[in-house]
């Protein structure tokens, strides 16, 4: 069998292949190349593929057009090529299909002289899995350090948004003692005591997340006790209103 000439070839971003390991079987030799985003003839002219006897291709890519039944799965168009290898892109397109994967898959063989029968189709197809199975391998470590970023995003954010309700709380607090000393002071009838001078404040961004937490959850435990006492005077006001009203009534 003579070898086919060569497709015109242009250069492709090779970190969206996966190539499969080669297979030889009397003389003849396979190998697969799959791309999520490439297009099959993309493939079909890789350079290292140029002398290959058949360039057996598939397609599986998500269509444009929408099923007229809201809950119908995802419409895909589907295609193959075999390339003068009989029912060998089909085969390709059951693969694709199985995978549940979308992309182009191709698949060289160079004929070593002899017909080796329905092997090949063995042999086609088990080198399109495995280079689909390297990208589903490259594809979640992909996603393992997207979603690792993600979550220190996350994290960092959550983290900043904490330290700054502390430092919003350290200046409730303090404007709240003072509230509870001027209301305090008017119940007694005595000189207000001056407010203890704000602290400076912790260092929160030396803190760890779980010491922050604890110190919000002092923070919400202070502002809930200064609160309770400044309603306690409040009641005591009233009551010395009420009392003074009494008396002038007299």
């Amino acid at each position: 069998m003579a070898a086919k000439r060569e497709r015109s070839r242009s250069p492709t971003p090779s970190s969206e292949i996966y190539r499969s390991s080669s297979v030889e079987e009397q003389r003849s030799h396979f190998v697969a190349a799959f791309s999520p985003s490439l297009s099959v003839k993309a493939l079909q002219t890789l350079a290292e593929l140029g002398t290959a006897t058949h360039r057996i291709a598939a397609s599986r890519k998500r269509s444009r057009q929408r099923s007229l039944i809201p809950a119908k799965e995802v419409l895909y168009d589907l295609t193959h090529d075999d390339d003068g290898e009989k029912w060998a892109g089909s085969r390709l397109q059951h693969v694709l299909d199985d995978e549940a994967v979308e992309g182009a898959v191709v698949v060289a063989r160079w004929y070593g002289g002899q017909n080796i029968g329905p092997i090949r189709f063995t042999h086609i197809e088990n080198c399109a899995k495995e280079a689909i199975w390297k990208w589903k391998v490259a594809d979640e470590k992909a996603r393992q350090k997207q979603a690792a970023k993600k979550q220190k995003i996350d994290e960092e954010t959550s983290r900043k948004e904490l330290e700054d309700n502390l430092r919003e709380r350290d200046l409730n607090i303090f404007v709240l003692r003072g509230l509870l000393a001027k209301k305090n002071a008017k119940l007694h009838n005595t000189e207000r005591v001056p407010p203890t001078p704000q602290k400076k404040p912790p260092d929160y961004g030396s803190m760890s997340t779980e010491a922050l937490k604890r110190v919000d959850k002092a923070r919400d435990a202070t502002i809930a006790f200064i609160l309770k006492q400044i309603d306690k005077i409040d009641i005591g006001l009233k009551l010395l209103e009420s009392l003074e009203e009494s008396a002038q009534d007299s």
